[in-house]
């Protein structure tokens, strides 16, 4: 665990643009929620976060019950697995409303983990079993 006063600020995200942003970054699915994650890239240590919960999910009293779980959970989740200078935003699924509380943390947690772990997610460039230019078999 980071020391406190080392640990980078969290801020929300405000603006449809950088929702939509967020979007075609790295995905991560769990059984509760999925999360977009994208590198800004412009040198600034905050960390970003938004919340998408679609009505689909439930009526108003529903979603903001999932939101007030998220505003918790996740300030315990991103103090060791966010990254600095990255956007998040988290898509809830049904499941939040009445999952258990360590089920939600763990399920963020692993979701963290995948966004960052190495060729997950959408990439940008050409996948390379794809790109059969340099491959000598061909």
């Amino acid at each position: 665990m980071r020391d406190p006063s080392e640990a980078p600020r969290l801020d929300r995200l405000r603006r449809r643009a950088d929702f939509k942003a967020a979007s075609s970054g790295r995905r991560a699915h769990a059984d509760l929620l999925t999360l977009q994650a994208r590198d800004r890239a412009d040198g600034v240590s905050l960390i970003r976060l938004g919340f998408t919960i679609t009505r689909k999910v439930g009526n108003a009293v529903e979603r903001n019950r999932i939101r007030r779980r998220l505003r918790v959970a996740v300030p315990r989740v991103a103090d060791t697995n966010a990254r600095p200078g990255h956007d998040y935003v988290i898509v809830a699924r049904r499941g939040l409303i009445d999952a258990p509380f360590e089920t939600m943390l763990s399920d963020l947690a692993a979701a963290f983990a995948r966004v960052h772990k190495n060729g997950a997610g959408r990439a940008k460039a050409v996948h390379p079993r794809e790109d059969k230019s340099d491959d000598p078999q061909s």
